[in-house]
């Protein structure tokens, strides 16, 4: 089932295209927050998105340009701004496809099924891990909060993944050291210790104080 993520305002248009959606076989959802697009689409993970220009705080165009930092994912503007800057505005932040408001649903239809075929016939979509609006991508092994990349190193990118796996979870210190053990990067109990501190000191001087916890004598964990 292809999940399609809605970023609409308009609760009228938001709800009559989850309800279309649901009636074509796809899983829709709506974005809840305006202040956390980017979040939500990861936490999502959807096939499709449909995003309108005009939008609470931030503008479609900003959500596309951010959305783009660690996703392909196919994007159709839906907007009654249709005019060729808009048009082409929209292209170069990103986007796949526009369609200008009112739209007939058929048209819609037709739109995202023929995107989803040029897509997924011949790609997958780039898993991503998202938590407290931090997202890591698992496919180029990065990790961006607030609009920032914030640089890994292989061991520290094994931990952190193992750690969001895991989210909620206490991870043994065992379990960390047979993770990078597995991955041909041998590391010791002193050198597990120096490369989650130094991790946590990069989350920390990025904004994401207490993203992993120490439970002393058992593990970390991240929650």
């Amino acid at each position: 089932m292809y999940k399609l993520m809605i970023i609409e305002d308009d609760r009228m248009i938001a709800g009559a295209i989850e309800k279309q959606a649901s009636q074509w076989g796809m899983e829709p959802r709506t974005v809840s927050d305006f202040r956390s697009v980017a979040s939500e689409v990861a936490a999502f993970s959807p096939h499709i998105v449909l995003l309108d220009i005009y939008l609470p705080f931030y503008d479609g165009y900003y959500w596309c340009s951010e959305i783009r930092k660690f996703s392909e994912v196919p994007i159709i503007f839906i907007s009654s701004a249709s005019d060729s800057m808009n048009i082409v505005m929209a292209m170069k932040m990103g986007a796949d496809d526009f369609i200008a408001k009112p739209f007939d649903m058929s048209v819609l239809l037709a739109k995202i099924q023929a995107l989803l075929r040029r897509t997924y016939d011949f790609s997958k979509s780039v898993p991503v891990i998202e938590h407290r609006g931090a997202i890591l991508n698992t496919g180029d092994n990065t990790l961006i909060y607030n609009g920032s990349q914030i640089p890994l190193t292989p061991n520290e990118y094994r931990i952190l993944l193992c750690l969001l796996e895991n989210r909620g979870k206490v991870v043994s210190r065992e379990k960390l050291m047979e993770r990078l053990w597995n991955t041909d990067s041998f590391v010791d109990e002193n050198t597990l210790t120096v490369n989650v501190n130094r991790l946590r000191k990069k989350l920390d001087g990025a904004g994401l104080s207490g993203f992993i916890t120490t439970k002393f004598g058992v593990g970390y964990i991240t929650e």
